[in-house]
């Protein structure tokens, strides 16, 4: 006598995990690289307006704002919070959701802004923005 079985075997939904697991991996892994390139421009669009906020600072004091007066600087959440108290009186344009950190070195007539990711500390990616306008990425 045959008997039909109207559910799934053990099997079938075994595979069926499988594919689903392999999914998610792949979507998780491609959620994670595409949330820290939105962060990484983010920054990097901020440091656009620290550098025009430069511009400014330096039509109005004939000298440009300096984290540290070098060719390189730390970037930290004390750099960052200076240079909104600074530059942005006090603006909130260095954000906590964009993930790094942000400082500007430099000496004369010329800067360097720097920045780090803040949750990070295996990120080697410091997008760098110098004077001229032009974007570096070390370690990206």
């Amino acid at each position: 006598m045959t008997t039909k079985s109207s559910g799934f075997s053990l099997i079938e939904l075994l595979v069926v995990v499988a594919i689903l697991g392999v999914l998610a991996t792949v979507g998780i892994v491609s959620y994670n690289g595409y949330t820290s390139m939105a962060k990484r421009k983010a920054v990097e669009n901020a440091m656009f307006q620290v550098s025009l906020a430069q511009s400014e600072y330096y039509n109005d004091k004939g000298e440009y704002y300096y984290n540290e007066a070098s060719s390189s600087c730390t970037p930290s959440e004390a750099s960052s919070n200076n240079i909104e108290t600074n530059l942005f009186d006090n603006a909130d344009i260095i954000t906590k959701d964009m993930a790094y950190w942000v400082c500007i070195a430099g000496s004369g007539n010329d800067f360097l802004i720097m920045s780090k990711n803040s949750e990070d500390n295996t990120d080697t990616c410091k997008p760098q923005l110098a004077k001229g306008g032009t974007v570096s990425r070390p370690g990206c």
